[in-house]
């Protein structure tokens, strides 16, 4: 269904399937499918939220690996031990 505008996706399912306008649901019958249509835009706008990537797995990874290597680059062998 259309999230923009979930009243003219319900007037098309009526148009489509019941006959709107020449004829007409019991008006309980036409509410519900109005419901429908809220819930079915409520759901979408939901799950597009949910969609936003906050984090890129590949640039975690790939700023760790930096992390480590410029770790290691300050490496002081101690050779003070002694055998």
């Amino acid at each position: 269904m259309n999230v923009e505008n979930p009243y003219q996706s319900a007037a098309q399912w009526l148009a489509a399937h019941a006959g709107f306008p020449a004829s007409r649901l019991a008006p309980g019958a036409e509410t519900l499918v109005c419901v429908a249509a809220l819930v079915a835009a409520e759901e979408a706008a939901q799950q597009q939220r949910f969609l936003i990537q906050r984090r890129d797995p590949a640039q975690t990874a790939a700023l760790k690996t930096h992390a480590l290597r410029r770790s290691q680059v300050h490496y002081k062998c101690d050779n003070s031990a002694k055998v």
